[in-house]
């Protein structure tokens, strides 16, 4: 199916408009606050699982598995911890970060931001992911392991 005149022109209109780097901040930002707002639910869901389904005391795992427990716990939810805080950085960025209102700079400072956020984003998704995995070998390990 050709596509007319017009709907090129738009298509290259709405491109052009997506290379401009205060629109792809814009985007960068507001994926960064759908990431802080899933990994916060993300977490206290994990939360709330574990306290509610998990073992009640992990004293009564017999050793290894209480051994393999609490570093996993500890590990998912160090990881999940600093995914939420790369994520806020992300959104929110530093305070006192000086924006210049000079053309140029401010462009060059719309390009580097929106790079920063990627890079929080990217490294918050994998400590989300990280934390996730290890909470949920936790709480399988406390279901699958005999009670001493």
């Amino acid at each position: 199916m050709p596509f007319t005149d017009e709907q090129l022109e738009n298509a290259e209109d709405r491109a052009a408009a997506l290379r401009d780097p205060h629109r792809q901040l814009a985007v960068a930002l507001h994926q960064a606050e759908g990431y802080r707002t899933y990994l916060s639910s993300l977490t206290g869901l994990l939360a709330a699982v574990f306290v509610l389904k998990g073992q009640e005391n992990l004293s009564k795992l017999p050793d290894g598995a209480r051994w393999t427990v609490i570093p996993l716990l500890a590990v998912g939810f160090l990881a999940l911890v600093a995914a939420s805080w790369l994520s806020v950085l992300a959104v929110h960025g530093r305070p006192g970060e000086e924006v210049y209102s000079e053309p140029n700079r401010l462009l060059a400072y719309e390009r580097r931001r929106t790079r920063t956020v990627w890079r929080l984003v990217e490294a918050a998704r994998w400590l989300g992911l990280t934390g996730v995995l290890a909470v949920a070998a936790a709480v399988i390990t406390t279901w699958v392991a005999p009670a001493a």
